[in-house]
């Protein structure tokens, strides 16, 4: 029922596209650390750079496992489900790379996503492994809407209130593996425009 395909095809890509939502799952070396398992809204937060190559914009949130996971072995996997009347499941297996906004690579990358007040960095992912699945499991949905209470959110606080929130909730994963390098406030106050 699954296939597993060499690059990502023009259906594929449409399918990406469409999504709603996506997921993405990382996890430390060590055996007993925690896996991370990520929910994300799609549409204009996921795009697919080349053949073999997507990216998502990763916004300040909660935690930091994805960047601390990244940084510490790469390894990520993110999963797009179909939840219409035709069912599919797309794993996009491979090594991602956490751009912040600091580097030379922010201004070509952050254009490919929808105007977020707190861009925490953009994931970019190299696959090494695309397969598909049935999903006949997966519950048919309607979307309702998408929120915005994280961009609501943001845009309530400061630069300097965003980077202070970075270094509190940010600086590490759950298990202790450093999660980021931390830019120096006036960096922040001139990434967040106040």
């Amino acid at each position: 029922m699954g296939k597993l395909y060499p690059s990502l095809t023009p259906t594929l890509r449409a399918f990406i596209a469409e999504a709603p939502m996506f997921f993405v799952a990382t996890a430390p070396l060590a055996g007993d650390g925690h896996v991370n398992v990520s929910p994300k809204g799609g549409m204009d937060t996921l795009a697919v750079l080349d053949d073999t190559t997507v990216a998502y914009l990763d916004l300040i949130g909660s935690g930091a496992e994805t960047i601390a996971h990244l940084r510490e072995n790469g390894r990520i996997t993110l999963m797009v489900c179909s939840f219409t009347a035709r069912p599919k499941i797309l794993r996009l297996y491979g090594t991602g790379e956490c751009v912040f906004p600091d580097s030379p690579d922010w201004n070509r990358l952050i254009g490919h996503f929808g105007e977020h007040p707190i861009p925490r960095s953009v994931v970019v992912v190299s696959l090494n492994r695309i397969a598909d699945s049935c999903g006949f499991t997966v519950p048919e949905m309607t979307l309702v809407s998408e929120r915005d209470l994280q961009d609501q959110w943001g845009a309530r606080r400061t630069g300097v209130q965003l980077e202070s929130y970075m270094r509190e909730k940010n600086a590490h994963s759950i298990d202790g593996i450093d999660a980021r390098p931390h830019q120096p406030e006036e960096a922040s106050t001139a990434l967040y425009g106040r």
